[in-house]
């Protein structure tokens, strides 16, 4: 389905194509590949207008994705399209005002209502509405501070996307992803904003080897980011810098990474960021994508970004078993011989560490 972005008009119902893969990501837009059929690419151009076109995947009667159609490429009697989610837009608006038109300078303000500010000033502006809307997600989480608050300047013309990157960045922030529904015949879009996290532990599906699992990325084990010891180092110069240890034995050779965090003046937000850090590099041995048919164990549209899945995989060289963290997966529909398969992103679930 395709629709124009501005009046929301139908474009096209239906669009048949091939050679087609789309899905989300985590703190990201997703993506969309697609090939018109040789013998409808002379009939749809308007209907895939690039830069200015909707483009929306179902499934079951259950969209699935949408995004903005960024290119259309004829290729001989074919057209191949690329698309991104709604998010992939703010890279194309700037501020062009500072501060998003007096929403800020931000102090002490919540990452997430920054996100929201984002996105309020660019649909805000003449002929830049997707009516997209934002969840009204609040966290602990702090930006900016009286002595230097977040800001943004005109002069500078910031891409909004900056913004948005900027708060997942802090310490603590919020996660975002995209989603979409069908209200009636008309399909919304939401900005899914979580804090501590997107996504819960999911007891009641699973990823195994022989049941829903088809292939899989071999079991990744390097040390280079390994390190059971993290020194934090935060604001200051020489013996007056901040300084966190935080460190763990495990009868393992010791490793160690130093974390730069330049302006972090608090001791005790430097300590519990060199642990999050330590944390997340005192894994190895990591799965990192599995390719899945629709099963009962875990059926395609079930799960979602974020969510922590258990993960059992046996192959001629590790069994592996844990808890891993869905980043991001791409829906390959069935085409010819080929069936229907879904390839999933993770990273190992113990790699994060989430507050209250």
């Amino acid at each position: 389905m395709t629709l124009h972005a501005l009046t929301g008009t139908v474009l096209a119902w239906d669009l048949p194509l091939t050679d087609v893969e789309f899905g989300p990501e985590l703190c990201g837009p997703g993506s969309f590949t697609g090939v018109i059929e040789p013998r409808l690419a002379n009939l749809t151009t308007a209907h895939v207008d690039a830069g200015t076109t909707l483009l929306f995947a179902e499934r079951d009667h259950t969209l699935m994705w949408g995004g903005v159609i960024w290119r259309a490429e004829p290729e001989g009697q074919k057209v191949r399209l690329e698309a991104a989610g709604f998010g992939s837009y703010l890279t194309k608006r700037h501020d062009l005002h500072g501060n998003l038109d007096g929403r800020g300078p931000w102090v002490n303000a919540d990452p997430c209502q920054v996100i929201r500010d984002a996105w309020a000033y660019c649909q805000a502006q003449p002929d830049g509405d997707l009516d997209v809307t934002v969840d009204a997600t609040t966290s602990a989480a702090k930006v900016g501070t009286p002595a230097e608050p977040y800001s943004t300047a005109w002069w500078e013309a910031p891409p909004l996307n900056t913004v948005v990157d900027d708060m997942v960045a802090v310490a603590g922030g919020p996660e975002w992803s995209e989603t979409v529904a069908w209200s009636g015949n008309a399909p919304t879009r939401r900005i899914r904003i979580g804090w501590p996290r997107l996504g819960t532990r999911r007891q009641d599906i699973s990823f195994t080897s022989g049941i829903n699992v088809i292939t899989t990325v071999p079991v990744e084990y390097d040390a280079d980011n390994y390190a059971q010891v993290v020194v934090g180092l935060g604001a200051g110069e020489g013996r007056s810098r901040r300084r966190a240890v935080d460190a763990a034995r495990n009868g393992r050779l010791r490793l160690e990474q130093v974390l730069e965090v330049p302006n972090e003046k608090a001791n005790d937000r430097l300590a519990a960021r060199a642990r999050t850090e330590r944390v997340s590099r005192s894994v190895i041995g990591e799965v990192t994508e599995v390719v899945l048919r629709d099963h009962p164990a875990a059926r395609i549209g079930s799960f979602q970004i974020g969510d922590d899945v258990r993960v059992r995989l046996n192959d001629e060289w590790t069994q592996y078993d844990g808890w891993a963290r869905i980043t991001g997966w791409s829906l390959r529909p069935p085409s010819d011989d080929e069936p229907e398969q879904v390839t999933v992103q993770l990273v190992r679930a113990d790699r994060y560490t989430y507050g209250a």
